[in-house]
């Protein structure tokens, strides 16, 4: 029987290729850096699966693959997807949830103790020769331990900040969810609360949504307003979920304390964004599951979907709306 054949639009590690390769014909991309759309769409002929990370799946694609069957998605959100457009052509899509839960819960915790605790700012401080003697207590930090954490979207990887928040810095624990996480209460005694209540006690604002219609802008002027002025606000969830103006504007008039951002409304960051020139903002390059071991497991992961799609008739790591495609 013949194999399906695949393209592999992404490296991927020498491991993950041989696996694939052991069941489809394989194509990839062999030039520098991401594949640009025109080779991509030039390129895709007649594969019957793709793996791909962040590129848009809209009809324009889909044209060019009139034998696709399968994407997988190397990344655990898939707001690259165009459902409908997929839905109606009976089109798979998978992704990588679980894998990188725990890297990206540790990633969070980093953000909220550099933040807090000015570990960037300081580290210039002493790096340009700044550092003569006993410091002021204008460049003191903020407590972590026994403080009020706020989880915005309570998922597998909000469940492993707030256990990393209760059990490490014997923090208290608000999260706001669409749906009720009885088991998280119990056992970390997080409280669930209103988007409005969590805002103005939190001392850690920590955005974990996915990127949905209703997520877009979730944290805008009102809410930011809610904050605390002594309230940090981290995001490692997407760039647009939040209205960055509004972000720009509260830290401008220290109307909270500080940020620490993975992920920011346009990536990679413009250089004339206003957030990097901010002492209380930490920016990272959306590095939130950048491990050698968590980027290989995802890597697998994602060739073990495509391989299971194409040849087993139940997909591993199907995304929840295309069940019913």
């Amino acid at each position: 029987m013949m194999k399906p054949k695949v393209f592999l639009a992404r490296k991927v590690p020498k491991e993950v290729e041989d696996y694939i390769a052991q069941h489809c014909d394989i194509e990839k991309w062999n030039g520098p850096g991401i594949i640009p759309r025109h080779e991509l769409l030039k390129l895709l002929g007649d594969s019957e699966g793709l793996l791909i990370n962040r590129e848009l799946i809209d009809p324009e694609l889909l044209d060019s693959a009139p034998k696709l069957r399968v994407v997988s998605n190397n990344s655990v959100g898939y707001n690259n997807f165009n459902i409908e457009a997929m839905k109606s052509r009976g089109i798979i899509g998978t992704n990588t949830p679980s894998v990188l839960d725990e890297t990206v819960a540790d990633l969070v915790l980093g953000l909220i103790l550099t933040t807090a605790r000015r570990i960037s700012e300081l580290d210039r401080y002493v790096k340009t020769g700044q550092w003569q003697g006993i410091i002021g207590n204008e460049l003191f930090g903020t407590d972590v331990h026994h403080a009020t954490i706020g989880i915005i979207g309570m998922g597998r990887i909000g469940e492993c900040i707030a256990e990393r928040a209760k059990f490490g810095f014997k923090m208290r624990v608000l999260y706001c969810n669409r749906k009720q996480r009885a088991e998280a209460e119990e056992r970390l005694g997080a409280e669930r609360s209103s988007l409005e209540q969590l805002l103005q006690e939190s001392d850690f604002v920590v955005l974990m949504t996915p990127l949905t219609p209703q997520t877009v802008n979730i944290m805008s002027d009102r809410e930011f307003g809610l904050m605390k002025r002594t309230a940090i606000f981290i995001n490692a969830s997407r760039g647009e979920t939040v209205n960055e103006n509004a972000l720009i504007k509260v830290l401008e008039e220290g109307k909270i304390r500080g940020a620490g951002l993975d992920v920011f409304d346009k990536e990679p960051v413009d250089t004339n964004n206003p957030l990097l020139k901010m002492q209380n903002v930490v920016t990272l390059p959306h590095i939130g599951s950048a491990t050698a071991k968590t980027r290989f497991d995802m890597a697998m992961l994602a060739g073990q979907n495509l391989v299971k799609a194409l040849l087993e008739n139940e997909p591993a790591n199907l995304v929840p709306e295309l069940k019913n495609s």
